[in-house]
């Protein structure tokens, strides 16, 4: 199941697109303050982001332009219909797409999956095989080797080193971990992330008391080292 960040401090609309988008099988989360988007972002990493770009507390271009470093994933920008300019700006700041409020469902919803097509097409087309110093990922048979040694990881502990491996460099959440593994929400609760961390690095020959290639980022997550490997 996809999920979508809505970034809309219009309460009403901002729960009816959730109702559509939650009816055809995604799921949406919704934060109303500008401030508030870029942290959302950082521990969701959602699948899509929707921008509408009258935001209380930070506009939706500005936050554009700073997510957009750190977040690989398509951004669709709300925008008013007289307002050439910010779909410009919105483009240019690193949008994928942008849609004229106010946005029909349908429509949003049909600019919404032709974006995931396309960047799960060219994701898949770059992510067939990683390969990050002594590391080497094969996604499509599911192999690991580390200085040319193959290793065994259990079908979540691939998935979840692929997941940190696609984000080298980026500090990911437990809560996005959880949900991009098991595809349901994170209770606050469950430490099966941490476990799997745990194996993996013994797998991999990180030092489970002073790892240096996954590290743990207290309060915020796991970081994959790329200069580790």
């Amino acid at each position: 199941m996809n999920c979508v960040l809505l970034a809309e401090d219009d309460e009403r609309l901002a729960q009816l697109v959730k109702d559509y988008l939650v009816s055809n099988e995604f799921r949406v989360v919704i934060e109303g303050i500008g401030h508030n988007v870029p942290r959302r972002v950082s521990e969701l990493m959602p699948d899509i982001v929707i921008l509408d770009i009258m935001l209380p507390g930070k506009d939706g271009l500005t936050i554009c332009k700073e997510i957009r470093p750190k977040y690989s994933g398509p951004i669709l920008m709300l925008t008013a219909r007289d307002s050439n300019m910010d779909q410009v700006l919105g483009l240019e700041f690193g949008a994928d797409d942008y849609v004229i409020k106010p946005a029909e469902p349908r429509v949003l919803l049909a600019r919404i999956r032709a974006l995931l097509r396309r960047y799960h097409s060219e994701e898949k087309k770059e992510q067939d095989e990683i390969s990050i110093g002594a590391l080497s990922l094969n996604v499509a048979a599911r192999k690991i080797h580390l200085n040319g040694e193959n290793v065994i990881l259990s079908s979540h502990e691939f998935d979840l080193l692929l997941e940190l491996a696609k984000n080298a460099g980026k500090i990911l959440s437990r809560e996005y971990l959880f949900n991009a593994i098991y595809n349901r929400p994170y209770d606050g609760l469950d430490r099966t992330i941490d476990v799997r961390i745990s194996h993996i690095r013994k797998k991999l020959n990180d030092n489970p008391d002073n790892p240096e290639k996954i590290k743990t980022v207290w309060g915020k997550g796991y970081l994959f080292v790329p200069d580790a490997w």
